[in-house]
């Protein structure tokens, strides 16, 4: 990130043999990564590992010195295929990228990845961002692993677990010659804990080396003839010794009573990422302590693919019935080990889903509910005294807790206070006003916010970087136009050769607004091609119009402050209205708000200390001007606008009102003017450590202000007694 510095966080990886990390999980993650001797690391930011990409950006000394190679990748497909360097040669190497999303861009390099196979360790870090704090389609990564036959792990959230099953991973892709997933939940990524750590490692065979001493194998190369035999390669020899390792290096665990001990009649089959909710829902079962000393037994498959034989046929001799905790579906889990048991022809029944819900979050609350009636059907001695069916999470009987529900209102997402897409809306609303609703093709990105009120702008998304491909099939003449949307990071990512190219090439008689503003900023603000803050290790400050007029494209536009508003509406206008054929581009340009506010507020601060004269812009609402028609805020949106009830007893309706969050951006203003509203807003300047001129005119101006302020006052006193 240009304007964000992880400085504390990259001493972490710097710890050594025997010393105890404490942090966050996915920061022991990129530890564990260092640990396992890599060559390369590369990935595409995005939630829950964007930290992981972060960090290693800014640990550019410390992978210098290992000689390992970092790249922040133009999109998942490009990560992907940087494995390609494990294939010849005896390289270990991971990438990282938010869950299917990011699997489902790197597909096809994944796909010839895994026919081939590797033969130095490759990994694979997804993100599985599952669930309802999720932002993308509810989907998951197992049928990828299944499908490509790439091994998966779902490490227990426990940080020595995590790091172990990063180290054996690697281990894991050598000795089977393929290559690894390892999916980490948001908890996982985001829990606390420690470890004790080893030494970093630099790679015993370097890139220098692969360059130097260039190596061919053309059974490793997906083409006729050898492609035919990597199928039967991966039955044959793979997948038998993948099962083997996974038995001998013990990856998958067993807890709770165990061979002469485990003498009740159930037991449980975890995902490793479920555990930890797994044993909360335990607890409030009263079947175990908050450290996993657990009455039932349970078998944790930290490696979810393959399923290992001998360990479910070891697990379920003497249990009438296990329960199978696999959140999301289809219950891939549950399938393979109900073919497992009948295979072995074992009397075992296998449950899952008919206890536990299809789809959704396996939050505690559910697997309580779901355990709990398991356990009534199959053994309900174990439950002791208490209702038949048994109150999920007790605490929620708490009528202040229950309260809480009718009184705390939802909070969709939206735009952050100031963003500079807040204005193109508006824009854009003002002109739909003249011209008439128009078909809108979405885009991922903090862009997409604008389908939700206030603006309801927006059909249909369908990926990253593809909002100008969505519109493809509306190339046709008609009384509209139709308008597409991405931004910079979908531009750079996808959406210039699938997106604009594509249009060029076409024809494609349409509108194209990217918004630029100037990072990646959805996913945490890290630079990209177009950034224009200056980035030591990469280039930026590459212009998206150059790039546009690059492939092709005649009618382009660039507006470099979109808080003008009525530019922004004009221009669109023009963009809906020219007889010019061809696509119309329009570049809308201004800083992420946040990331400007991590660069000012510092820099402001620091010259106030300083005592330096310093000028701060607030913006407000003249409460005797305003009308209370709040279409500023029907237009706008921003979280800093709200409403105001006045004492006046003569005013019923509330009065707009800017509260101590606004940054000053003018979007409100500006949207006041170009929508013709009423003209309340107005503009204050404070000045922090005034000069002797500042101090001047305000000792002019102070006594006119008060003078007016008074002679107001004592109209509205006489004109309230005359009402009287």
């Amino acid at each position: 990130m240009a304007e964000r510095s992880f400085a504390r966080e990259v001493e972490h990886l710097k710890l050594g043999d025997g010393d105890v990390f404490r942090g966050e999980g996915i920061l022991a993650i990129t530890k564990a990564l260092l640990q396992s001797g890599i060559s390369y690391v590369g990935g595409y930011q995005g939630s829950p590992i964007s930290h992981l990409m972060d960090v290693l950006a800014d640990a550019n000394d410390i992978l210098d010195d290992l000689g390992v190679n970092f790249q922040s990748s133009a999109n998942e497909a490009t990560a992907g295929a940087m494995l390609s360097a494990s294939v010849m040669y005896p390289l270990r190497g991971a990438v990282a990228w938010k869950s299917t999303v990011g699997t489902n861009v790197a597909s096809d390099a994944l796909a010839n990845l895994a026919s081939g196979g590797v033969k130095g360790g490759a990994m694979v870090i997804v993100g599985e961002d599952y669930g309802e704090g999720s932002s993308i389609m509810q989907e998951r990564t197992h049928a990828f692993a299944m499908k490509s036959q790439m091994w998966l792990l779902d490490p227990r959230p426990d940080q020595e677990c995590m790091v172990n099953l990063i180290e054996k991973g690697f281990e894991l892709s050598e000795a089977t010659n393929t290559p690894v997933m390892l999916q980490v939940r948001v908890r996982s990524c985001h829990m606390t804990g420690q470890f004790v750590c080893k030494d970093n490692k630099r790679p015993e065979f370097t890139l220098q080396d692969a360059l130097n001493s260039p190596k061919r194998d053309l059974d490793r190369i997906v083409l006729p003839p050898a492609a035919y035999t990597h199928e039967v390669e991966k039955i044959e020899h793979r997948l038998p010794a993948a099962i083997d390792f996974v038995k001998q290096a013990g990856l998958n665990e067993h807890f709770g009573p165990t061979g002469a001990d485990k003498t009740g009649k159930t037991g449980l089959i975890v995902q490793g990422g479920m555990y930890n909710s797994t044993i909360r829902a335990l607890q409030f079962l009263g079947l175990s302590d908050a450290y996993g000393e657990t009455k039932l037994p349970i078998y944790v498959m930290n490696v979810c693919y393959p399923t290992i034989t001998s360990e479910i046929e070891a697990f379920c001799e003497g249990l009438d019935a296990v329960l199978v905790v696999e959140e999301g579906q289809p219950e891939f889990i549950e399938q393979s080990i109900t073919t497992t048991v009948a295979r072995l022809k074992k009397q075992t029944l296998v449950h899952g889903k008919k206890y536990l819900p299809m789809a959704g979050d396996y939050t505690v609350t559910a697997l309580t509910k779901g355990i709990g009636q398991f356990l009534e059907d199959y053994e309900a001695q174990l439950l002791g005294n208490r209702a038949p069916t048994p109150d999920p999470v007790p605490i929620l009987r708490d009528p202040k807790v229950a309260a809480l529900t009718e009184v705390v209102p939802p909070r969709p997402p939206g735009l952050c206070t100031g963003c500079p897409e807040r204005p193109i809306f508006a824009a854009m609303k003002l002109a739909f006003e003249e011209l008439g609703e128009h078909h809108v093709s979405a885009d991922i990105g903090c862009h997409l916010f604008s389908i939700l009120p206030p603006f309801n702008i927006g059909a249909t998304t369908m990926g990253y970087g593809l909002g100008a491909a969505s519109s493809a099939a509306f190339n046709v003449k008609g009384a509209k136009r139709s308008i597409s949307i991405m931004g910079d990071g979908g531009f750079w990512h996808n959406g210039l050769t699938s997106g604009i190219g594509h249009a060029v090439f076409n024809n494609h008689d349409g509108v194209f607004l990217i918004v630029d503003n100037y990072y990646s900023s959805a996913t945490g603000g890290q630079d990209i091609l177009s950034s224009r803050a200056l980035n030591k290790r990469r280039v930026t400050n590459n212009s998206i119009v150059d790039a546009v007029r690059g492939v092709g494209a005649k009618w382009v536009r660039q507006i470099d402050r979109t808080y003008d508003v009525n530019r922004m509406r004009d221009v669109l206008k023009e963009a809906l209205t020219t007889e010019a054929e061809g696509p119309k581009i329009i570049v809308a340009s201004s800083e992420c708000m946040l990331n400007k506010q991590r660069r000012v507020k510092p820099q402001v601060a620091k010259a106030m200390k300083d005592g330096k004269r310093t000028i701060k812009e607030r913006f407000g609402v003249d409460e005797d001007v305003c009308t209370g028609d709040h279409a500023c805020i029907r237009l706008s949106g921003c979280p800093s606008l709200s409403v105001k009830q006045l004492d006046d007893p003569l005013r019923d309706d509330p009065v707009a009102s800017i509260d101590s969050t606004c940054v000053a951006c003018g979007n409100c203003g500006e949207v006041a003017d170009a929508a013709v509203l009423c003209p309340s807003f107005y503009r204050a300047e404070v000045i922090h450590n005034p000069g002797p001129r500042d101090r001047f005119k305000a000792g002019l101006s102070t006594p006119v202000i008060r003078f007016l302020q008074n002679r107001r006052a004592r109209r509205a006193v006489d004109f309230g007694d005359i009402a009287g």
